[in-house]
């Protein structure tokens, strides 16, 4: 349909200038190529985050292999070793046990990490489950592990630092990650693995109801969807503004022609 001539209004705005313009112009292509660069991104990394929860899914629910032993210690990546089904035989080192504070859906307690030396003499970490809060005595003293070899089975995890709130406290003997180091070296324990194994409930459990086994959260936020849809729907923003501001400019200048 075409423009209809409207009379030129004294009060409307002045026509934008051609340094005006081509700013405008500049600063929609800027923000339209950032958006869709933006979204393109998220493309890439929704492929990604979908690729890396089938790749953890796929770990997760393998037979268990073992556990990688101290030569191998050295090449362990989060990337390669993560959630891996792992299983691995020795004895409990029930007096170097570490209760960690974690909040889970059967309420707040701690993790229960407790060393298990290997028949090579190594020691690996194992978090043999969660129990309440009163399981162990106030000054951290937990249960002994059964006495005698045991066979475990669960998940390889990477030691995780200290939080960035909260700070783990050795000297107190208050912990709020599974940090193996720090862990170790609070226990005076040497030749031990980088890695803890979530045990599997079936490892887990004992005479009595706690430890519990078998509670590794396993979550990936994935918002990428949402994010790639946030970034293409703002460079169509701009670009409808863009498609506005030349239009209006255009029937701007057709009046101002045509008026007397």
């Amino acid at each position: 349909m075409p423009d209809t001539d409207i009379p030129a209004d004294p009060n409307e705005r002045n026509m934008r200038g051609p340094l005006a313009l081509g700013l405008l112009a500049l600063l929609g292509l800027v923000l339209f190529a950032g958006f869709v660069a933006l979204g393109t991104w998220q493309v890439h990394r929704l492929a990604w985050k979908a690729a890396l929860i089938a790749h953890v899914n796929e770990r997760v629910h393998a037979p268990p292999v073992p556990a990688p032993v101290q030569a191998d210690w050295t090449s362990i990546t989060a990337a390669d070793a993560e959630y891996r089904h792992v299983q691995l035989s020795g004895t409990w080192l029930s007096d170097s046990q570490t209760r960690v504070w974690t909040a889970t859906d059967a309420g707040s307690g701690y993790w229960i990490l407790t060393p298990l030396r290997r028949d090579d003499g190594s020691i690996v970490l194992v978090n043999r489950g969660f129990a309440p809060d009163g399981w162990c005595d106030l000054k951290g003293h937990c249960p002994a592990a059964p006495d005698g070899q045991v066979t475990v089975t669960g998940l390889l995890r990477i030691s995780e630092p200290s939080g960035l709130f909260r700070h783990n406290d050795p000297t107190g003997n208050t912990w709020y990650t599974r940090d193996v180091a720090a862990i170790a070296k609070a226990r005076g324990l040497v030749d031990v693995a980088p890695y803890f194994v979530d045990a599997d409930a079936a490892s887990g459990a004992t005479a009595s109801e706690w430890p519990r086994g078998g509670m590794t959260v396993i979550h990936f936020p994935n918002s990428h969807l949402n994010y790639l849809i946030t970034w293409y729907l703002l460079a169509l923003m701009v670009l409808g503004a863009g498609v506005y501001v030349a239009r209006d400019e255009y029937r701007l200048r057709k009046r101002r022609r045509r008026s007397p």
